[in-house]
């Protein structure tokens, strides 16, 4: 009961100095709505970030035949299933260097629990197609099964590969939208069915096209950059071509829902080192984005408590004033105080009451600030595109901080009411 009598105590003291109130609760304001307008965007930025790098397959390992290290010791210390190598081989790499499609088939058999698909490309060559006197260019690649689920790509017109085309390697392509608008007028629907001429490694290539698709991959969503005009073509049809067997350098492993994809990584390294230990220029890295994506969420989020932290100097200034006021109320209300002691009214009433107002002006100026910083944060990360997420942790951090801010800076002068003397206090003019 006595709790609720100083609230409405504290509340009509404020409204009897609405001024004078808000002005104390100036400093709070500013400093908790620049905290949560901090911890909002950052967390924003934060979400956005992660989820876009999950997106493009943080979960995936991606595997590359690199060129052994000199430091025989690094070789053999993965760090998140990463192995340090050049990626940039200055040595030519020959037939038995690259990973071969039996290699995949022992590695999927193996592995079949914690593997979802392999994905895997052939890059034939960019090529100069012309229909009817118009012309593009586009870069062919023959594509497996497993390509378009870590690559996902969204059909315009027709229909991607059936399984018939990838075992059969029949002559079908897929293209994107910008060569039907070079080559067809942006016929989407007429493209299908066509047949498009061109020469490949001097041989005459003709192919069907047998579905359009929509150029915009997660890479180029993500990095803001258009990732070119790719044909593609069943893997099996790239051999035909090439007339030699298939080969890659580097492959992409899609783990299954569950699968520590950092474990599987390893896993892969160590299924590799069979095929690779006779091979004196060449070894395979295993790697994932996991610990990149850990990386950037750990330097934005301490970027973010970083700028919160000088942010929150506001809220000590904002703490100062408020045991300023409080002290000139205390002052003012001297009389007031020895009245209620004479009356019987013990030291930690006293103490109780001045404490209750402190912080009732930082919760008040909390909640204000709160509003505050949630509307201006949102409106900040929908100007920078990013979808608003404010922190519910920032959100509670800051109103109990209001809190910490009334009861500190509120005890000196709720404190010093307690201890008047109440006949100095009634005496006093």
């Amino acid at each position: 009961m006595l709790f609720w009598e100083n609230v409405v105590l504290a509340l009509n003291s404020l409204k009897s100095n609405k001024m004078r109130a808000l002005l104390t609760m100036l400093g709070i304001i500013i400093g908790i709505g620049s905290v949560i307008a901090i911890f909002t965007v950052g967390n924003s930025v934060t979400l956005s970030v992660s989820t876009n790098l999950q997106d493009v397959g943080a979960n995936d390992v991606y595997v590359s035949v690199v060129e052994r290290t000199e430091e025989e010791a690094d070789k053999d210390v993965p760090l998140d299933g990463l192995k340090f190598g050049s990626f940039d081989t200055s040595e030519e790499m020959e037939d038995d260097d690259y990973i071969t499609v039996d290699m995949l088939h022992d590695l999927c058999e193996e592995y079949e629990d914690d593997i979802y698909a392999v994905s895997c490309s052939q890059n034939l060559s960019s090529t100069e197609i012309s229909v009817e006197g118009e012309d593009a260019t586009a870069t062919i690649i023959g594509t497996n099964v497993g390509y378009f689920i870590p690559n996902k790509v969204e059909m315009t017109a027709g229909a991607m590969f059936t399984a018939t085309d990838f075992e059969e390697g029949r002559m079908v392509c897929m293209v994107e939208e910008g060569l039907v608008d070079s080559l067809f007028d942006g016929d989407y629907e007429g493209a299908i069915g066509q047949e498009l001429n061109f020469l490949v490694e001097d041989q005459a290539v003709t192919l069907t096209i047998s579905g359009v698709y929509h150029n915009e991959s997660q890479y180029a969503a993500m990095f803001n950059f258009n990732t070119g005009t790719n044909l593609y073509i069943p893997i099996n049809a790239a051999k035909r071509i090439q007339r030699s067997d298939l080969k890659f350098s580097t492959i992409e492993v899609v783990a299954n829902v569950g699968v520590d994809s950092s474990k599987l990584a390893s896993k892969i390294t160590k299924f590799f080192d069979r095929y690779y230990a006779a091979n004196d220029s060449f070894e395979i890295s295993a790697y994932t984005f996991t610990s990149l994506v850990n990386m950037l969420d750990s330097i934005l989020s301490t970027v973010t408590s970083a700028i919160s932290l000088i942010a929150a100097i506001a809220l000590v200034v904002g703490g100062i004033g408020v045991m300023n006021i409080m002290l000139v109320s205390v002052t003012e209300r001297t009389r007031e105080i020895g009245t209620r002691k004479a009356l019987g009214a013990k030291n930690s009433s006293i103490r109780a009451q001045f404490l209750v107002e402190a912080i009732i002006i930082c919760l008040i100026g909390g909640v204000i600030g709160l509003v505050l910083g949630i509307s201006g944060g949102m409106a900040l990360t929908n100007y920078m595109g990013y979808p608003a997420a404010p922190s519910i942790g920032g959100i509670l951090l800051s109103i109990g901080f209001s809190v910490s801010i009334g009861l500190i800076f509120g005890y000196v002068p709720a404190n010093k009411a307690a201890k008047m003397n109440p006949i100095d206090a009634l005496r006093y003019e």
